[in-house]
């Protein structure tokens, strides 16, 4: 019987043996696991942008943003919704010479940032007006008939919208012009 024990100590004794085995590699594998988890989700984080890493970036924006300064006010006012104010009615003018094209009729809409300028340019619309006619009036058909005639025109008008509301009110105030209509026939 004595041999029968000894066999079941032997025994006690590899399981004894097994035991430690065992948790040390369920400690490694828990670690593992714990590593894996962490790297995917900080890579997780990183790619949906949660996790930046431009720390200092965003500390020198929070620092601009506690300054008051003159670019910081023309950020806001470029950002500013765009107002648009039509020119009715549309213009028509006649083309001289021997083209075939005899009249253009245009429709326009000019954008300002600047909603005080709205009231500026329904108050000055005839004088913008009279301007604008004379423009459209010495263009050359054959030229507008392309999309880059169309754009230097649209550059002409704005400037000259522009130099109009200088001399009437100081500042030009106009940001943009958009032809809503352009016929020619």
């Amino acid at each position: 019987m004595a041999q029968e024990d000894d066999l079941d100590l032997d025994i006690d004794d590899a399981e004894a043996e097994e035991a430690p085995k065992s948790k040390s590699k369920l400690l490694i594998i828990i670690i593992i696991g714990v590593l894996f988890l962490t790297v995917s989700a900080t890579a997780a984080l990183m790619f949906t942008g949660v996790l930046s890493g431009d720390d200092e970036v965003a500390a020198e924006e929070i620092e601009a943003d506690d300054k008051p300064d003159a670019k910081k006010n023309k950020q806001k006012k470029a950002k500013a919704p765009l107002n648009y104010v039509p020119l009715d009615p549309p213009f028509v003018v006649n083309f001289s010479g021997d083209t075939d094209i005899r009249f253009l009729q245009v429709t326009l809409e000019v954008g300002t940032r600047d909603s005080s300028v709205v009231d500026l340019i329904k108050e000055h619309r005839p004088a913008i007006r009279n301007s604008l006619v004379f423009l459209f009036g010495s263009q050359d058909p054959a030229v507008l008939s392309t999309r880059e005639g169309k754009e230097t025109l649209r550059d002409q008008v704005l400037a000259e919208i522009q130099k109009v509301m200088k001399s009437e009110t100081g500042s030009s105030g106009v940001d943009s012009v958009f032809f809503t209509s352009f016929v020619m026939q």
